[in-house]
This record gives C-alpha cells, sequence and structure tokens, in this order.
C-alpha cells in the first residue's frame, strides 16, 4: 500500500511539473518566442529577457546570491506588465506559480502587449 501511495504521488509531481512547464512554453509561443527554450537552462532565462526588454548582461545579476532573488522578482513584474497585468499578479506568478502561470498562458484575453522593460507598454 505504502508503493502505491508513493508511485502516486509521484506521478502526480510529473503531472504538475509537465502542465506548468506547458504553461511557460505557451506563455514564451504567446511573446513570439520558441516554447522549447523554457526547458532549456540559462538560455530560458535568456529568452525570458528578451520578452521583459532587458538587455543580456542581466542573466550575469541572477548568479550573484541575493541579487538573483531581486533581479527574479523585478523580471517577473515585467513579464506581469508585458501582458498588461498589474503587481498583483506579479505576487501570484511568484507565489503560486502553478496557478498563474496557466492564467497567463491559457487565457484568451490576455496577450502579449510588447516587452514592459523598454517603455513600450502603458499602465
Amino acid at each position: 500500500m505504502a508503493t502505491f501511495i508513493a508511485i502516486f504521488i509521484y506521478l502526480l509531481y510529473i503531472a504538475i511539473a509537465v502542465f506548468v512547464i506547458a504553461s511557460v512554453w505557451t506563455v514564451y509561443k504567446k511573446a513570439g518566442k520558441p516554447g522549447w527554450a523554457c526547458i532549456v537552462p540559462i538560455y530560458s532565462e535568456l529568452v525570458l529577457l528578451e520578452i521583459v526588454g532587458k538587455p543580456w548582461w542581466w542573466l550575469l545579476m541572477f548568479f550573484i546570491p541575493g541579487v538573483n532573488l531581486v533581479f527574479a522578482i523585478w523580471a517577473y513584474n515585467m513579464l506581469s506588465k508585458s501582458f498588461g497585468k498589474t503587481e498583483g499578479f506579479t505576487v501570484g506568478l511568484i507565489l503560486l506559480p502553478i496557478v498563474f502561470f496557466p492564467i497567463l498562458a491559457f487565457s484568451k484575453d490576455i496577450t502579449y502587449q510588447g516587452p514592459y522593460g523598454l517603455g513600450d507598454v502603458k499602465n
């Protein structure tokens, strides 16, 4: 019985991971980038920076302890702004990505409005 429960939990974890990857894949595609880029380490962050309109050297900030947390939150904020969402949605992306990335990905009402970091998007 314990083995069955362990297998069930493992399969549930795999299903959730696949769902989140599919959500991020769709977000990248909505932004006009290749969806497969979300599964390639380091390159996915580089593509995310392109989506939010920040230069490539921001990627270096993700390797500095402490600073990486600030820059990741900032990048998620610009991601939500690039899709026309507010800071409240940013909090959701950070705390509940399993809920908010699918909303961003699969909602027909949410469209990519351009990179927020370049100042092209209006509030």
